[in-house]
């Protein structure tokens, strides 16, 4: 119960629902039990027999104020002795019609008030959930399947709002249902209504042996279902190389195999699920036929105590829709399960801390106009130590190139940089203020960045390049373009610059998706310039024109960067060499190429293999 108040907490403020929803619900109620009510009045006009002497009935009975069908019998006996019996009937078949309207309009209103609170509680929780995913470190997404992420926020989250909602209607609807239509029960025959209530507790208990194992097989179905969701990413992000390795088939079993498991899961869970209302259903019956046979025997044998027909028939009509709210609470019971284990799917998502957070009364870097410094600083990965002990200093203005051997902890040292991560020790400094005293935003609001891989939106060519000014004009984003070199291409496109790239930007080559990506960089207009491998993934022709986009990239700013061609690096100000994590060597390539060490190796190599 402690997942479903916790879930309930996203449908605040509840109030402004639950209020209206209540009153609605309540009417609907009373005027659903008037049309019952009004049974026994009705039989009593069609069974009424002139000239049969009159014996006592509770119209001759001091009728107290909560004998409600007593009331309704005086006024229709009153009715007939005035009116007539045709008159009569056709007065309580306008007051049945009415109250029938107004049965069904107060409860149009009450699923109407429970429909927005549906809509509302959904809103919430997918909010908060998408919201507490974008605010995790970069870290967290290399350890979580993405698949699953994604099934906790599209699917997980549905399960959960209409379990929750539901079962909120019901835990309140239906009681007050079934104590209204025992409370008429009891009016009729306290005795038959003590027999009657025996099959309520009897069903229950049934019920939850039946449903038991339904939370955990839920959990497992949730589970599969976010695999198969990965499995379907990663055939549609590597349909290429699925395709090339000849594949296909492999993937297909693959999915196959989970998609089974899953359907067999929900299979046994819906079996569970669907044994419940036959079950209350025969045992309702089972009470129904017991009743008939008991209450006509008294009736059969003319017993003092027994109901008059009338009655009779009304009490079978009013019992059988018992049945009705008792099924639905055992209906709901057997389905809370699985949103109670889609909830804790998703509360554990929500319930991740972010691995990096602003402290408190973090500092705002309004600019970067001295020195990015680390000191002594060693990063890991787990238990792995990726970095250590790295000591940089880079002055504004400055293009510091990083070299070295794939996996010496390169891409790691630019990852710091942003503060996608934390060292584990030593301090990264800017203008000599610690990072970690620092806002991430306004860190972060100070660099740009272009990757080796050239991520852009489904969106158009503007769009893309104004991803990072969202308020440029189009002469802002045009020259941005042109800094660029990625104008002239832009215009020779179906719709130029709102042109859509398609998925990832599939619909460009590699060369004018990084031109692209350039130009978002080029108006975003940093002081601090990020540049990983951002030419190693192109040809010859294409790493030219890249290649003197960033040159134009780079003027007037501070640059560090990771390159795949040491050529391209010769003439940065800074070069460091890192090789196992470790700062081998620093300084000028000439300086280096004097040393004789690593770096000059690496241009050796390069240069024989050209």
């Amino acid at each position: 119960m402690k997942t479903y108040f916790r879930l309930l907490s996203f449908a605040k403020p509840i109030e402004k629902f639950a209020i209206p929803y209540v009153i609605a619900t309540l009417l609907s109620i009373l005027f659903g039990t008037l049309n019952l009510a009004l049974l026994s009045p009705l039989f009593e006009t069609l069974l009424s027999d002139k000239n049969a002497p009159k014996t006592e009935t509770l119209t001759d009975k001091a009728i107290s104020s909560f004998d409600i069908l007593g009331k309704f019998r005086n006024f229709v006996n009153e009715s007939i002795s005035l009116n007539g019996e045709s008159k009569t009937l056709g007065y309580v078949c306008i007051v049945i019609v009415i109250s029938v309207l107004l049965s069904n309009l107060f409860k149009y209103f009450s699923q109407r008030y429970m429909e927005d609170l549906r809509v509302h509680t959904l809103l919430n929780l997918r909010k908060t959930v998408f919201n507490n995913v974008m605010n995790m470190h970069v870290g967290f997404f290399n350890n979580e399947r993405k698949g699953d992420i994604i099934s906790k926020v599209a699917s997980d989250v549905q399960v959960v709002q209409f379990t929750v909602t539901n079962t909120l209607q019901v835990v309140f609807k239906e009681p007050v249902t079934l104590i209204v239509y025992v409370f008429l029960l009891f009016n009729i025959s306290a005795k038959l209504t003590f027999f009657s209530l025996l099959v309520i507790p009897v069903s229950a208990f049934i019920i939850s042996k039946i449903v038991k194992r339904l939370k955990q097989q839920a959990k497992e179905a949730h589970e599969s279902f976010a695999k198969m969701i990965g499995f379907l990413d990663e055939a549609l992000s590597g349909v290429k190389i699925i395709k090339a390795f000849n594949s296909t088939e492999r993937i297909k079993d693959k999915f196959d195999n989970e998609n089974i498991y899953y359907s067999n899961l929900n299979r046994k869970m819906v079996r569970r699920q669907q044994l419940g209302s036959p079950v209350s259903e025969f045992l309702g019956v089972l009470m129904v036929a017991a009743i008939v046979w008991y209450g006509g025997s008294l009736i059969i044998n003319k017993e003092s105590n027994a109901l008059s027909a009338s009655d009779f028939i009304a009490y079978i009509a009013i019992f059988s829709q018992v049945m009705r709210p008792a099924k639905a609470l055992t209906d709901s019971f057997s389905g809370i399960h699985s949103g109670i284990a889609a909830g804790e799917r998703v509360l554990d998502l929500i319930d991740t801390k972010p691995a990096l957070v602003n402290k408190n009364n973090a500092e705002v870097l309004a600019d970067f106009s001295n020195v990015l410094t680390f000191e002594n600083v060693s990063f890991f990965y787990g238990d792995k130590q990726v970095l250590n002990n790295i000591n940089i200093n880079i002055e504004k203005g400055q293009t510091l190139a990083l070299v070295g051997p794939s996996g010496g902890g390169k891409s790691t040292l630019m990852d710091l940089i942003p503060r996608f991560h934390d060292p584990k020790s030593g301090t990264i400094k800017i203008d000599g203020h610690d990072y970690r005293d620092l806002t991430v935003e306004s860190i972060r609001a100070q660099m740009g960045t272009v990757n080796q891989e050239s991520f852009l939106f489904n969106d158009s060519i503007f769009n893309n390049i104004a991803f990072a000014k969202p308020d440029a004009t189009e002469e802002e984003v045009i020259a941005a373009a042109k800094i660029a070199n990625a104008h002239d291409f832009i215009l020779n496109t179906e719709n130029g610059y709102q042109t859509n790239v398609g998925d990832r930007g599939n619909k460009l080559s590699g060369g004018q998706k990084q031109r692209v990506c350039i130009a978002r960089a080029v108006l975003a207009n940093p002081p601090i310039m990020l540049l990983d491998e951002a030419t190693s993934a192109l040809d010859t022709e294409s790493e030219k024109l890249v290649q003197d986009a960033l040159n134009n990239l780079m003027k007037n700013r501070t640059s560090i960067v990771i390159a795949h061609r040491l050529s391209t690096i010769q003439h940065a100000d800074k070069i460091v060499v890192i090789d196992k994590g470790e700062v081998i060597e620093s300084g000028s390539h000439n300086e280096l190429m004097t040393k004789n060490g690593l770096y000059r190796r690496l241009i050796d190599m390069q240069a024989f293999n050209d």
